[in-house]
């Protein structure tokens, strides 16, 4: 695919501003497993200058190491599991009649966003793939001129907006998982389940609106007129024919091509999902990370139909898991040299920040200040999940000092950590490979986003904040 991008001297105001820092994104920042590594030594010079021994160091690296092998593989199931889920053909159809529905390019646009945001409520690696799948469906529409970067962009915002204050919310996963759970963090928080994060009535406000601005804000950016740049301007190849699995060539593949094993499986799955159903309170088997995935994963297996067809969309989507797969064992060693490596005092690193969060006092200041500071760290450690194992051990400490709600502090964290999305390209790669469209044709509209957004969520976890009271954690 070849990707022709306007000449961004021809952009004006918050767009050309946007351009010049995507390229400069492009040029200076390297990949996000090399933050992670950097970020390691940068904890372990902190906890040296704290005066923990390099012996303490080296073994909390290498004890906390694996930490998050459980985690590490439910958050590359997310990825794969929504991948798998949107190339399937039901999926696919549904995206067809969905393209029909715009009537407008700046509909269209709005549409886009709308949509993807709303399935990132569910998975946010579908929302992904979904958001740009629709996005390639609206353009191919012969009756409808929309401009392609802005389709691409309104894709994205599943992820760039609401994707952590939704049910695959890496964070929120996290904290209602008492396996997932590093030990140091169980003690400061116990277990907190979707009743106490992402489904309260002030996490689910926030969201509205959140993706109300946001769709506001993609419908009057959208380019109209001259302005517009199609898919075929943009030398962007369409052709969406799916490739069919080869033929069954021998005896031995019959159940590979069968129906027969992707019903049974979706039958057994349904009795257990019934059975959770029975005998354990609501909200505890919504928050089942684990369940969550095997949902998804046999939904997946049922809509390929076949074993074969479901095999060919996994190998598609493994390639798309990779940088969680070898960052997260990095961020499972910051955690534990930030609470494990005993330095002067009998105090950690992750003690000494925690009195610093603890400074600023309660209530909206607190709020204001973690939100800040997430964004800020977001924009170097791009991983929502990695990154609330680095941020939590010291944050919620500070937290149950301050006496904040837990659950709110939470999503505090989740609506900070969706805007670096907007600025940082990272997440945005495989939206790119779906588009087939550079960061820098994007980032123009999702930098628009991030100059709306972060006052407005500012403001929104200040106020809100004001309406919760503090619960003591319970310790499992």
């Amino acid at each position: 695919m070849t990707t022709l991008t306007q000449d961004t001297t021809t952009e004006k105001g918050l767009a050309r501003v946007a351009q010049t820092l995507a390229r400069w994104t492009e040029k200076w920042f390297p990949d996000a497993y090399v933050f992670a590594l950097v970020g390691v030594f940068i904890v372990a010079l902190a906890a040296l200058a704290n005066g923990s021994s390099p012996q303490t160091i080296v073994d909390s690296f290498g004890n906390g190491f694996w930490d998050l092998t459980a985690f590490t593989l439910q958050m590359s199931m997310v990825v794969l599991t929504g991948y798998v889920l949107a190339t399937s053909p039901p999926v696919a159809r549904l995206i067809n009649r969905l393209a029909a529905v715009p009537q407008s390019a700046a509909t269209a646009v709005s549409f886009v966003a709308f949509l993807s945001m709303s399935v990132s409520f569910l998975n946010w690696g579908l929302s992904l793939v979904f958001g740009g799948l629709l996005a390639r469906a609206i353009a191919r529409r012969v009756d409808l001129r929309v401009d392609y970067r802005a389709l691409g962009a309104a894709a994205f915002m599943g992820l760039g907006a609401v994707w952590a204050l939704g049910m695959s919310s890496s964070a929120a996963q996290l904290q209602a998982t008492e396996a997932s759970l590093p030990p140091a963090l169980l003690k400061v928080t116990g277990i907190l389940d979707f009743g106490t994060t992402i489904f309260t009535w002030q996490s689910l406000t926030m969201c509205a609106i959140i993706i109300a601005l946001t769709v506001a804000i993609a419908h009057f950016s959208a380019p109209r007129g001259d302005a517009i740049k199609t898919a075929f301007e943009l030398g962007v190849d369409l052709d969406d024919s799916p490739v069919p699995a080869a033929p069954r060539s021998r005896p031995g593949e019959w159940l590979e091509y069968s129906r027969i094993l992707p019903i049974l499986a979706g039958l057994m799955t349904l009795g257990w999902l019934v059975s959770q159903f029975l005998t354990k309170p609501l909200l505890s088997v919504v928050s089942n990370l684990n369940g969550y995935l095997l949902i998804f994963l046999m939904l997946g297996l049922l809509l390929h139909g076949t074993p074969r067809n479901f095999l060919q969309a996994v190998t598609k989507a493994v390639p798309a898991t990779a940088g969680i797969l070898v960052q997260f064992p990095l961020y499972a060693a910051m955690a534990a040299i930030l609470t494990g490596a005993v330095g002067n005092g009998g105090l950690t690193v992750s003690q000494h920040l925690a009195e610093f969060f603890t400074s600023v006092g309660s209530g909206g200041g607190f709020a204001v200040v973690v939100a800040i500071y997430t964004v800020i760290l977001g924009i170097f450690v791009p991983s929502g999940g990695g990154k609330w194992l680095v941020e939590a051990p010291y944050v919620m400490q500070a937290a149950t000092d301050v006496q904040m709600n837990l659950g709110w502090t939470v999503q505090i964290y989740n609506v900070a950590e969706a805007l670096p999305n907007l600025i940082n390209p990272f997440f945005m790669l495989p939206l790119l490979a779906v588009l087939g469209l550079k960061a820098r044709d994007l980032v123009g509209f999702t930098f628009l986003q991030f100059i709306f957004h972060l006052p407005v969520v500012l403001l929104l976890v200040w106020v809100l904040g004001l309406t919760f009271n503090f619960v003591a954690p319970v310790i499992p």
